[in-house]
């Protein structure tokens, strides 16, 4: 990398609060084996950013970050700030070991159980949030609103270009004073590991232009929503392409109507971990071009689970593209948590030998042919207590992880009980 010897590098991670975390070193010192400190309970620190009581991780005991080389970034170019060095690290015992509850090994293995499976995943992040410094009306979509960005759009691309992040689109959205930006595909690791990098850009050039961007659910009540939506793709370890039967339904290969049938069936519950926020159960709502039902759609925008639309222009080949689109999640859910419980739950399915998902056309009918389809909890707290509940989703993880995630949740919502809605709203766009 091209740092100088005065300049710092931050060793990073992230967990249940999906807020980035971590220690800086001085370039010049810093070396391939570099460690830095890190401590067990702060597993426990919540959205609200303090460390909750009661949980299994508590004041003893001592952890190492471990940077991964392969995941070190420059970020430069925002104005007025010095160059951003950081490189993701991965959570150690002091004997070099993975820790238990590490989100980041927690992502690891359930890519190397794809592997196991001869499969291989491309995935990218779509990220939406919103410019609450705007004042200029707005509308969806508009060269109005996309110039209204200006420079920040331009800069966000370019900063994000130059930093190896591959940026492929950038735009206004639907909802008010909302923008969009989205990345290439790449391996797992690597795409959850810019997801991260992603909004923390965001952040750190808005508050250089005196402006306040926030991914949060609902900035306010009634207001259009931001998710973060995950695309997903699969091939065979020979490279051929694993979702592919252009004689099946929806043009979804067996195989991959299975991986679908396992998220279909698992994410009530596990939607806790995609939905982690209060005001998560605000944007999952119908009619909201989110999803309140566990559904597998083709090209349907209020599906959980989405087949996405091919592009078949001059003769391109749509089945090296054919992925699917996970609409359920927001800013509060960890990357490397996330796409690792949608690997498992889908590898469930192809376990499980699930019927595969069955293939849902057209506008949802909830009062007629689909009013049986799964519900989503409607809370957060109805959401954990599916959670806690699941023996399933418990296995993937462990107890003390589980028990932290439970604990630092159910005080956030008691903290939050007491609040009015528009003030709940307030909080995580503060927050978030």
């Amino acid at each position: 990398m091209n740092e100088r010897p005065d300049e710092l590098i931050f060793l990073a991670t992230t967990d249940i609060s999906a807020r980035t975390k971590g220690r800086a070193v001085p370039a010049e010192d810093f070396r391939d084996d570099t460690t830095v400190g890190w401590v067990p309970a702060n597993l426990g620190i919540g959205s609200l950013g303090h460390i909750v009581d009661d949980i299994p991780y508590g004041s003893s005991g001592d952890l190492r970050l471990k940077p991964d080389l392969d995941a070190r970034y420059r970020i430069d170019g925002v104005p007025g700030r010095t160059p951003l060095n950081i490189v993701f690290s991965d959570i150690i015992n002091t004997d070099g070991t993975p820790w238990e509850s590490c989100s980041r090994n927690f992502l690891r293995e359930a890519i190397a159980d794809l592997g196991r499976h001869g499969l291989e995943m491309s995935a990218a992040f779509e990220h939406e949030f919103v410019d609450l410094s705007a004042t200029t009306e707005p509308h969806p979509f508009s060269l109005q609103s996309f110039r209204a960005a200006d420079p920040i759009g331009a800069e966000l691309v370019t900063i994000l270009r130059r930093a190896g992040l591959e940026p492929e689109n950038w735009l206004p959205e639907y909802a008010e004073h909302q923008y969009e930006i989205t990345v290439k595909p790449s391996d797992p690791m690597r795409a959850a590991d810019r997801a991260i990098l992603v909004r923390d850009v965001v952040y750190d050039l808005y508050q250089a232009h005196g402006r306040h961007a926030s991914f949060s659910p609902v900035v306010r009540p009634g207001a259009g929503g931001s998710g973060v939506h995950v695309h997903m793709g699969i091939t065979h370890d020979d490279g051929s392409p694993a979702l592919w039967d252009a004689a099946a339904p929806g043009r979804v290969s067996e195989l991959g109507a299975k991986f679908a049938a396992g998220i279909v069936k698992y994410a009530p519950e596990f939607t806790a971990l995609f939905a982690p926020l209060v005001t998560s159960y605000d944007r999952l709502a119908p009619h909201n071009w989110s999803t309140a039902r566990a559904f597998f759609g083709l090209q349907n925008r209020e599906a959980l689970l989405r087949i996405c639309p091919t592009n078949e222009l001059n003769g391109r080949d749509p089945s090296k593209q054919l992925h699917f689109e996970f609409r359920g999640s927001d800013i509060g859910a960890n990357p490397w948590l996330l796409l690792g419980v949608l690997i498992r739950a889908g590898l469930a399915g192809i376990d499980e030998d699930l019927e595969p998902a069955e293939v849902i056309e057209g506008e949802l009918d909830l009062d007629g042919k689909h009013r049986d389809l799964k519900r989503l909890p409607e809370s957060l707290e109805g959401a954990l207590d599916a959670l806690e509940a699941s023996d399933a989703i418990r296995r993937w993880f462990v107890p003390n992880w589980i028990t932290t995630f439970l604990a630092v949740k159910r005080e956030e919502v008691a903290q939050l009980r007491d609040k009015t809605p528009a003030e709940v709203c307030e909080v995580y766009a503060n927050v978030y």
